[in-house]
């Protein structure tokens, strides 16, 4: 019970509030603010700036729009920053619905809609380059918000996040909304350091609750239990901190029995909507979670709320489930629920949204962590004939493509696969990737958002914020290749991909779906559903362009400053505390060690020295072995000829192929171009194959300008088939049956011998515990590795950023971009930009130093604008896949200029090599023929013939090719063909979706 004094106090701050700006942004909403909200709205309101860390979906952008009403309500503008495109379109169509198109700008990098209006959303690139060029949109700026600020542990866009934070004038107050991570402390410190007053608002909870369940068999079971058996909460309202994994799943991914001999021992705990329903009555959020895991059929879940009736499909095999046939064996010949030896057999993805559709959890959303497999399961459902939509749901479909699709020419609508893409549609599935067309994926989003598509086939991308309700999402595997390897989701990709279940406003309660496969581990999917670890780690570091603005703005010694008030930098002297005392217990643990190191026969020290320096050696040789099988690789490739039918013995590449073309001028060559028995052209350099290729035969060509189109590959790759006929299926065994054997070097190297001689006549080579005194060897030496490691990483740590600066700026003065500034008396030489580096500064790309010197040296001087436009292409382009060859461009200027361009690539590599700087990624001209037809005027299809460059692809990097360009419209020598080049790419279906 409250004192008199309590309620007094609250009534007066609600009498305070009644007349805020608060106040008056509240009444927008017919629901009540929660209470992180509601603190970070009165930070705002109190003057400071706030970084919001909240899970996905719980309406963190609540609190950004109450800054862009604040700005508005005192005169001032705000910024509305966001890390991709999609997300600044989809941010300014909100604000435009809510302020009114009169008030609304948006600056992207190919669109510029009312620069100058009160609230203008742009992605933080933009905003970052014009706070280097000092630009007068910044005048009365009061807030800046920076959605999915969390985006500065990203490898690409990171920096330039906190080239914003650390550039932004003190005065504007910063909105930074996050993704709940597990140091939102630390960053909030540092953000307090570089930018004054910051509070830190975090809020672990779900506003829905999460359940979290695994399909094993033909089962949809809850991951988790209580002690009596109850599904529980995994994550939001209703969460329990006791629970268990569903013992019934170790059982059921154990057995090797069909389902229907497993059937007649105890159920457990599954999860089971209601037979037959097809889930089509229910609506969302409906949730039928029935008790014990759903076999009773009651909706008495926490917040589930149930429906008694409705209207169903007579026949549910149109409403979901795919016509099987019977349902008693599989159409591919696999066991049921399980295979011999345990494990189980994923089910087929039609299968799985039947099961998801009959327990009402559809809408989902399905990750597969593959484009390919993306499109793949939408062929998969659609040769299983799956159906998710009656005829109403159909017209309104049909409306919805007609209206988006029509733009679309019909030369283009067979390699865009329009037709399939309708069919899917229709039937209520599509695919949604980075390699589909922007226009494709924006009308998936529309229908999935208006419940018109019922299963979304995507990629992790999805998860980037882009407001797709789901009540389901499914993760058919925890593995992903993370552009090195493939590796394990972490628990904060696990959080970020599942936390599309379920949206706010929308469904009473979101649900996770794990697929059981071959050697699944429940426990590990628990550990993942439970862990909300996500720390963000900074990636930032300085660039040319960054360098040479900091000096234009500051002199050297600020320069360093602004680089040591970073958020990377900020991590790294933290770190140092630890590592230090890391150091110490390191150093301790070596000395125990060596006093245990005693031999009463002799120098055990020795003895181990001995070892290692024979290891030493048979390393040696193992790679001179190495180097020379590798020159021999060199000599053969080089030795090829055109029309060659080689062998391949496997590593990057293997099976058969024809040689196309040998460069050997090519820097780490030679490069052969091939054709493989499929028609595929592909590349081949010495670091992609183990040892050399084996020669079959020869085939007669086609010309070289010929292989461009995509019929004479086939009809080229049907004769290399023939020829092979009476070849080895596996190209590895033709290659090791006719492959030289060279003799290893071990036994008759004199040096190893001497000192296995040694060894043994060593004293020590006689103790009978000489096994046990080298463990303790081995113990005293790996401790002492590690010290040496973490010494490194303290000294690396320490003032880090200010040192790669310094060999930065080096590099930028030996190469002319920068000088010694006029005023010789100080102690320490400042520096400034040349006319060169003035021209750098206005560069924005990942191969900035690159271009700039391409530029310095006449490089793309004489180029026509396709012809530009395809070095450009060159220029920004950097292959998803590394075995797709470059086409000859018919053009010599632009052959003249890619090879000038990979010359002084190869030059400034060993310019950077020597400053110690990661070397800059050479041109890539692997689809600068398909940007040099398009510019020519070919049309979509024509452009991509023969390539399996997806369009989505394509339109995306006509819009770098285009920004790129853009920066180089002003240039005195280069400038009038680039925006003639602009011109010639920017149309058709590019600048439909620029447009858009």
């Amino acid at each position: 019970m409250t004192s008199p004094a309590d309620r007094y106090a609250r009534w007066a701050a609600e009498r305070r509030e009644a007349g805020s700006a608060l106040s008056a942004f509240t009444r927008r909403y017919d629901f009540t603010l929660d209470d992180f909200q509601l603190e970070g709205c009165r930070i705002l309101e109190a003057g400071s700036s706030v970084l919001v860390a909240a899970p996905t979906g719980a309406g963190k952008t609540v609190v950004g729009e109450f800054a862009v009403h604040l700005a508005l309500a005192q005169g001032r503008k705000v910024f509305y920053t966001a890390p991709i495109k999609a997300l600044s379109n989809q941010k300014f169509g909100e604000l435009v619905d809510w302020l009114g198109h009169d008030r609304v700008g948006l600056l992207t990098g190919d669109t510029s809609i009312r620069p100058e209006a009160e609230v203008v959303v742009m992605t933080t690139e933009v905003l970052r380059n014009m706070l280097y060029a000092d630009s007068d949109l910044l005048t009365d700026l009061g807030f800046v918000v920076m959605d999915e600020v969390h985006y500065l542990a990203d490898r690409l866009r990171g920096p330039v996040w906190e080239e914003v934070i650390l550039h932004l004038d003190l005065s504007v107050q910063l909105v930074a909304l996050s993704a709940t991570v597990s140091n939102a402390e630390e960053f909030g410190a540092w953000l307090q350091e570089v930018r004054g007053e910051t509070e830190i608002v975090v809020s672990e909870t779900r506003p829905v609750p999460l359940w979290q369940h695994v399909i094993a068999g033909e089962e949809l079971l809850d991951l988790f239990v209580d002690e009596a058996g109850e599904a529980v909460v995994s994550q939001g309202p209703g969460a329990r901190a006791h629970r268990v994994v569903n013992p019934e799943i170790e059982r059921v991914t154990s057995f090797s029995l069909p389902v229907d001999e497993r059937s007649g021992g105890p159920r457990g705990r599954g999860y089971r909507g209601r037979k037959g329903t097809s889930g089509r009555h229910r609506p969302r959020g409906s949730g039928q979670h029935g008790r014990r895991g759903g076999r009773d059929q009651g909706p008495d879940r926490p917040g589930a709320g149930g429906t008694s009736g409705g209207e169903g499909r007579s026949d549910h095999r149109q409403g979901g489930r795919p016509d099987r046939g019977h349902r008693d064996g599989p159409q591919d010949g696999r066991p049921r629920g399980g295979r011999p030896g345990g494990g189980q057999w994923p089910m087929r993805r039609a299968d799985v949204i039947a099961l998801l559709d009959d327990a009402a959890l559809l809408p989902a959303i399905v990750f597969i962590f593959s484009r390919a497999g993306c499109e793949g399961a939408v062929q998969q459902c659609s040769r299983a004939r799956v159906h998710l939509t009656d005829e109403q749901e159909r017209r309104r479909i049909r409306a919805v493509l007609d209206e988006h699709l029509a733009e679309i020419g019909p030369e283009d609508e067979d390699v865009l696969g329009i037709e399939a893409f309708r069919r899917a549609a229709l039937d209520g599935y599509a695919a949604h990737h980075a390699g589909m067309l922007p226009l494709l994926k924006a009308v998936v989003e529309t229908l999935f958002a208006q419940g018109l598509i019922k299963v979304v086939f995507a990629t992790e991308t999805l998860a980037l914020g882009i407001n797709m309700p789901a009540r389901s999402v499914v993760l058919e595997k925890l593995v992903k290749f993370n552009g090195v390897e493939h590796a394990d989701l972490t628990p904060g990709e696990f959080t970020q991909l599942t936390g599309r279940a379920g949206r706010r406003g929308i469904d009473t309660e979101g649900h996770a779906v794990v697929l059981a496969g071959p050697h699944f581990d429940a426990a590990a999917v628990a550990s993942l559903a439970s862990r909300r670890t996500y720390p963000l780690r900074s990636a930032f570091r300085p660039t040319p362009n960054m360098a040479v603005n900091l000096l234009d703005r500051f002199d050297l010694s600020r320069a360093r400053e602004t680089l040591e008030t970073s958020f990377a930098q900020f991590q790294a002297d933290r770190s140092v505390v630890g590592l230090a005392r890391r150091a110490r217990e390191l150093e301790d643990t070596a000395d125990s060690y060596l006093e245990a190191i005693t031999c009463e026969h002799g120098d055990l020290l020795g003895y181990a020295a001995i070892q290692e320096r024979i290891a030493e050696r048979e390393k040696s040789l193992s790679r001179s072995r190495a180097s020379a099988q590798q020159d021999r690789t060199r000599s053969v490739l080089g030795a090829l000829r055109r029309g060659d039918v080689i062998a391949l013995p496997g590593g990057k590449r293997r099976g058969y192929a024809v040689v196309l073309d040998v460069d050997r001028t090519v820097l780490g060559g030679p490069q052969l171009d091939l054709l493989d028995t499929e028609g595929r052209r592909r590349s081949l350099r010495p670091g992609d194959v183990p040892s050399p290729p084996a020669v079959l035969d020869t085939l007669r060509l086609p010309r070289q300008e010929a292989l461009g189109s995509g019929k004479v590959r086939k009809d080229t790759a049907a004769a290399l088939r023939q020829r092979l006929s009476g070849a080895d299926d596996d190209a590895r065994r033709e290659v090791r049956r006719r492959a030289e054997k060279v003799p290893s070097s071990a036994a008759t190297d004199e040096t190893l011998l001497r000192l296995r001689e040694e060894l043994a006549a060593h004293p020590c080579a006689a103790c009978p515990d000489l096994a046990a005194h080298l463990r303790w060897v081995g113990r005293w030496r790996s401790s002492r590795r590690e010290l040496e490691g973490v010494q490194r990483r303290i000294e690396g740590r320490t003032s880090s950023l200010a040192r790669q600066f310094d060999r930065l700026t080096d590099l930028l003065q030996e190469l002319g971009y920068l000088e010694p500034a006029e005023d010789r008396s100080a102690a320490e030489p400042d520096l400034r930009p040349t006319p060169s580096g003035l021209r750098l500064r206005r560069l924005f790309s990942d191969r900035d130093l690159l271009i700039a010197q391409c530029l310095e040296h006449g490089a793309w001087r004489g180029l026509d604008a396709p012809g530009l436009a395809a070095v450009v292409s060159a220029a920004v382009h950097e292959s998803r896949r590394d075995d797709r060859a470059p086409e000859a461009i018919p053009d010599p200027a632009v052959d003249a200029a890619l090879v000038a361009s990979a010359h002084l690539a190869r030059e400034l590599q060993a310019a950077e090599s020597r400053h110690g700087i990661e070397p800059t990624v050479p041109p890539d001209p692997a689809i600068a023929g398909i940007v040099h037809r398009w510019a020519r005027g070919e049309h979509l299809a024509a452009a991509l013939d023969g390539n399996d460059l997806p369009a989505g692809d394509f339109v995306r990097h006509c819009r770098q090719v285009i920004d790129l360009l853009d920066q180089l419209a002003e240039d005195p020598e280069l400038g009038a063909t680039a925006r003639r080049a602009i011109t010639a790419v920017r149309r058709g279906l590019v600048a439909q979706e620029i447009d858009r």
